[in-house]
């Protein structure tokens, strides 16, 4: 199976909102002056040209376009966007990105973060923007290791590994972050991977048109503190046996010619040869589903080593947004007279605190 693209039915309603354009755009006007200051062959290159190439698409006006980051080799993607940008706080891109979503709904807002950013001192700000649906778009770049500091681990590194700060192996059970998102009950989420230009396009563009809290894990090499990392998933050798291309509605089969597929056995998800089952046994992906269970335990197939992998999305589905929930509660209070600022301070808890003598 192909994963050249995200077979996913999408409209634009989390852009309706936003001005278009009139101007016919290509990548490079999304492209600014500055250098691009990451190490040569890291793989936040191959994102930032995936996400410059496909933006034009959506014919959005570029004052329309807003990208949030944190701390991290990553969080220098606004300095390369001719968007607006903010380059704000160590783990908190979420909160100020939905902040500026809800009270802005003529924008497209994106959150650009790592896995450290996102899940050490972030991960509090990452579940609530998840379950409050507020209508941004997170792209969290994991590479399973620090790499703006250096090469300590990271809330994604494998136990075991030796780093920096850990010479004798990590003793942190890492976190998965497709299972942290739809475990904050996400309304989209996916994982793609940098090298695979194609499938990394195909997944943005079906996050970008989501309405709601869009989160893409990427899987991105740091070629200097953990080079090779994901290389059992990109190695013509291995990679069709490992990655399990995620399609909705369609049966969970890959390997060559679809040798091996995805079954239910004794209420959990295994992977099994085709040939050895009734294709009635082979689970068929609902990316749709109301219920997450089927995602969660398909985010819980890999092992450490990343064999059996899913790629694609997850979950997609339809839930109002916090931030649409809250212009019609405003709206609401206005119709009916109860918009009054300064009697909601007032309250009806007050007192006077009596002037005293000064001493």
């Amino acid at each position: 199976m192909s994963l050249d693209s995200v077979s996913l039915d999408v409209d634009l309603r989390a852009l309706a909102g936003v001005p278009k354009t009139e101007v016919a755009q290509k990548a490079k006007d999304f492209k600014t002056d500055q250098e691009v200051r990451w190490c040569p062959g890291c793989g936040d290159y191959v994102i930032l040209a995936a996400v410059q190439g496909f933006l034009p698409e959506l014919g959005l006006r570029r004052e329309n376009i807003v990208f949030v980051s944190g701390i991290g080799c990553s969080s220098r993607f606004p300095y390369y966007m001719n968007t607006f940008g903010l380059h704000s706080i160590h783990g908190r891109a979420p909160a100020i990105a939905s902040g500026l979503a809800a009270s802005r709904p003529d924008l497209s807002v994106w959150v650009v973060t790592g896995d450290g950013d996102a899940l050490s001192i972030g991960g509090n700000h990452l579940i609530h923007a998840l379950r409050r649906n507020v209508n941004l778009t997170i792209l969290l770049f994991n590479n399973r290791i620090y790499g703006l500091t250096k090469g300590q681990y990271s809330p994604t590194s494998e136990i075991g590994k030796i780093t920096k700060s850990t010479p004798m192996g990590s003793l942190d059970f890492p976190f998965n972050p497709v299972s942290v998102a739809l475990g904050a009950e996400a309304t989209f989420v996916a994982r793609t991977i940098d090298s695979d230009r194609a499938h990394l396009t195909s997944v943005l563009r079906a996050a970008a048109a989501h309405e709601g809290t869009a989160l893409v894990e990427i899987y991105q090499n740091c070629n200097i503190f953990n080079d090779g990392a994901f290389d059992s998933l990109k190695d013509p050798e291995t990679r069709g046996q490992w990655l399990i291309p995620l399609e909705h509605d369609a049966p969970i089969r890959f390997g060559a010619d679809g040798s091996l597929c995805v079954v239910r056995r004794d209420g959990d998800l295994c992977v099994v040869r085709t040939d050895s089952v009734d294709a009635a046994e082979v689970v068929v992906h609902d990316a749709e589903a109301d219920n997450p269970s089927l995602a969660f335990a398909l985010s819980r197939l890999p092992g450490q080593d990343l064999r059996y992998t899913p790629v694609g999305v997850f979950r997609s589905v339809r839930r109002p947004t916090y931030d649409r929930l809250m212009a019609d509660q405003i709206a609401q209070a206005e119709l009916t007279g109860d918009a009054d600022l300064g009697a909601l301070l007032r309250g009806q808890d007050t007192w006077t605190v009596p002037a005293t003598a000064s001493a």
